[in-house]
């Protein structure tokens, strides 16, 4: 059976944060970015991280620009707002809860 490499259930949105916390990169190099520091592990796809962005955009937790990328070629570049610094913490402080509720169903469960 193949192995599943899809980013987990909820935690897009903050991973795409995360990796916004540190500077501004497109929608490529965010994808990128979060498969190299997961060790190769999780892919984003494009029909999953486009949205994403946008949603980010709505909220105000990411502003965008258009600039030329290293190729050479017109990308929209992401940076993360004050507000999205906010609705980071808001993310992780939640998924940090989730996981505690897990991991104590999985202790208790063995």
């Amino acid at each position: 059976m193949p192995r599943e490499t899809g980013v987990p259930t909820g935690t897009l949105i903050m991973m795409v944060l995360q990796v916004l916390r540190h500077g501004p990169l497109h929608g490529y190099a965010v994808a990128q970015r979060i498969h190299t520091l997961s060790k190769d592990e999780l892919r984003v796809e494009e029909g999953s991280l486009y949205p994403a962005l946008q949603k980010l955009l709505l909220h105000g937790w990411v502003k965008a620009n258009w600039t030329v990328s290293e190729s050479g070629r017109r990308v929209r570049e992401y940076r993360l707002s004050a507000a999205g610094r906010k609705q980071l913490d808001t993310e992780v402080k939640e998924y940090e809860r989730m996981s505690a509720a897990v991991r104590a169903v999985l202790k208790g469960a063995s």
